[in-house]
């Protein structure tokens, strides 16, 4: 809901003016999960956060969702997420923002709407194909043997969780001076935006 809202406030005529580039930057809510198809979702969220607040907060997540264009679906499995931060990072560097933004669109969908574990290789396949990276260099990328891109997720998991005391997602550092945690309303990001333009 974040990304979607943040595209929305760029597209808005206030920021006509204004030059953006948006960099995806790695976090994981829990990097013990296991890599393939992990563990029930519904069963995480639940140890998590408790079973009760999960389910009042589903109903609202879907209605707010639809309302931005994600069908939000809650069944399926969780599992480590590390090698999609890889892809991400990959992403950056062969296409620069636009296929790192592919990249997590892809990502999004397929966790968010297809009820997939993005710690499964063959949705990670699929999702960079969807996202149109080459097949060559992902393949290379999720070798079993492949480290590239190991280092420096970790590197900038530390480096910004640190910087700007990062303990959940999404958060938005716009400019490098303004955090934004939360999927803020369009609003919120424009009230920056105009600040900068000043």
């Amino acid at each position: 809901m974040g990304k979607r809202r943040l595209e929305v406030a760029l597209k808005d005529k206030a920021c006509s003016n204004m030059k953006s580039d948006v960099r995806w930057r790695p976090f994981q809510l829990d990097d013990g999960l296991p890599k393939g198809k992990g563990v029930d979702k519904m069963e995480h969220y639940g140890s998590k956060f408790g079973a009760q607040k999960v389910r009042e907060m589903i109903p609202n997540m879907k209605q707010v969702g639809e309302s931005v264009g994600i069908n939000f679906s809650y069944g399926g499995s969780i599992g480590n997420t590390e090698d999609s931060h890889r892809l991400i990072w990959k992403a950056r560097q062969v296409g620069g923002s636009e296929l790192q933004d592919k990249m997590v669109e892809s990502l999004f969908k397929a966790y968010f709407e297809d009820e997939q574990s993005l710690g499964e290789l063959t949705v990670l396949k699929q999702c960079a194909e969807r996202a149109g990276m080459p097949t060559d260099i992902t393949d290379a990328l999720l070798q079993d043997s492949c480290t590239d891109g190991k280092k420096e997720i970790q590197q900038e998991k530390k480096e910004f969780a640190s910087k700007w005391n990062c303990r959940g997602v999404p958060l938005f550092v716009i400019d490098n001076k303004y955090p934004l945690s939360g999927a803020q309303p369009m609003e919120q990001f424009l009230e920056i935006f105009e600040e900068l333009d000043e």
